[in-house]
């Protein structure tokens, strides 16, 4: 079975070696660097930074824990670069070690369908070869949107693809939208001096969370002095003198550059869908069944160019469905329990559906939630901001969960695991958890759905 990915982001990639490991010859067609916008503008990348500010936080908040340090505590923003790319350029080595290893051929340059089971290539130098294929696999993901009032120049007004790549951290700059990339560069940028302005259309940031949860990072926003505006949006944008001023409603803004964070959308732009009967959705989007197949049989679709979340966990597991149903497997894709993420301090993670769509959706439900001040290994390390909620319904099946505090993503995996095989609060309450530990706070927020929460009033 030959098999073609197009796209090595993490859904293709991912993929890729699935097919290759079910004894599939694989290719993959990628334009730029492997491991995609992730890996090389994004999940990594910010990552990165953030672990070189949480450094710098904690060693300006040495005294605390009686540890004294000589001398003046700066931070080399140049050095913070050179980390991330070291990190990116040894990962991307990582994903050409796999394919390596899993015998995947890739072909560098631009993959378009010309046929059901042809691709046309069309290389840096402008040279064309064609690949045949039994089964292809189109994984292209997205790009960010930046509509044309921004006035978007690269420079001045810029992306999350170029912020990334700034040479010194700039004095001021106001972020256009509140959701998760919009935070994490913010509160970064903040750490280092910047001042940060965050506009947000919607009521409040992170606007697909709970207002509970969002008011936990305001709270954290306001200690940091990061200026947070909800419910306004950027009516005008111009550059004067080097300096970027942002037209409101009923104010203006300036700093001295924008990044726009507003959202991504599908990457589909000659990619040949139409030489197929490929058609997509009103939001640039490929329609797909749960085994990730398109209309067209054999070829199928991943990531962000299909109607679910713009996440690269959602894209790897959709991959790794599509290329076992590639093979003759017959796998089907659930969404009901995507974890969701945000690396700010605290950190923000939730799975599963928030009280406010359970609201909407007419479900009888109830909520136990506990404090992390409340632990006393949270108080040992001083990370005692945010909560463990979780939303049972009617019959105790834990149906959504949030974590805001320390460590909230890596904890969230408990809570994801009870919402994907829809255990009760009761059962996963039962469970002796570690002590001391912060996921105690997962427990006591399952026995507070019964009111019985030991530690808590």
């Amino acid at each position: 079975m030959k098999i073609v990915v197009i796209g090595a982001g993490p859904g293709g990639y991912e993929a890729a070696i699935k097919a290759a490991k079910l004894g599939a010859k694989v290719t993959v067609v990628e334009k730029n660097e492997l491991g995609g916008t992730c890996l090389n503008r994004g999940c990594m990348p910010t990552k990165s930074l953030l672990a070189s500010s949480e450094v710098l936080t904690t060693v300006n908040n040495a005294e605390k824990f009686g540890v004294y340090v000589d001398g003046e505590v700066n931070a080399d923003f140049s050095g913070m670069i050179k980390r991330k790319d070291k990190l990116v350029s040894q990962l991307v080595k990582g994903i050409g070690f796999l394919f390596k290893k899993n015998g995947i051929e890739v072909v560098e340059g631009v993959g378009k369908l010309v046929e059901k089971n042809k691709i046309e290539v069309t290389s840096n130098d402008n040279s064309k070869e064609i690949l045949e294929a039994d089964r292809i696999i189109l994984a292209t993901g997205s790009v960010p949107v930046c509509p044309g009032i921004f006035n978007y120049d690269g420079k001045h007004v810029i992306t999350s693809d170029e912020v990334l790549n700034l040479e010194k951290a700039p004095g001021s700059i106001i972020i256009v939208g509140g959701g998760v990339i919009g935070c994490e560069i913010g509160q970064f940028l903040r750490r280092l001096g910047t001042k940060v302005t965050i506009v947000e259309m919607m009521p409040q940031i992170l606007p697909m969370e709970d207002e509970d949860v969002a008011k936990q990072l305001i709270r954290q926003f306001k200690k940091d002095k990061i200026k947070v505006i909800t419910g306004k949006g950027i009516t005008s944008v111009n550059v004067k003198d080097n300096r970027v001023i942002a037209g409101m409603d009923d104010a203006s803004l300036e700093a001295d550059i924008m990044m726009v964070s507003i959202g991504r959308k599908p990457f589909t732009e000659g990619l040949g869908l139409e030489n197929v009967g490929i058609e997509t959705d009103k939001r640039g989007r490929i329609p797909v069944n749960k085994k990730m197949e398109t209309c067209v049989e054999g070829i199928y679709a991943i990531g962000d160019i299909v109607d679910t979340p713009f996440l690269a966990h959602v894209a790897s597991k959709e991959g790794l469905i599509a290329a076992e149903n590639a093979m003759g497997g017959n796998k089907e894709a659930v969404y009901h329990a995507v974890p969701r993420c945000v690396y700010t301090e605290p950190e923000v993670a939730a799975v599963g559906l928030t009280e406010a769509e359970a609201e909407k959706a007419n479900i009888t439900y109830k909520t136990g939630s506990f404090d992390f001040r409340g632990l006393g290994k949270a108080q040992a390390i001083d990370k005692i901001q945010g909560f463990v909620k979780v939303i049972t319904d009617e019959n105790d099946k834990i149906i959504g969960a949030s974590v805001v505090g320390p460590h909230a993503t890596d904890l969230l995996a408990e809570l994801t695991l009870a919402v994907h095989f829809g255990l009760t609060a009761e059962q996963v309450g039962d469970v002796i958890h570690p002590h001391p530990t912060l996921c105690e706070a997962i427990m006591e927020a399952l026995h507070d759905v019964h009111g019985q929460s030991v530690h808590k009033i």
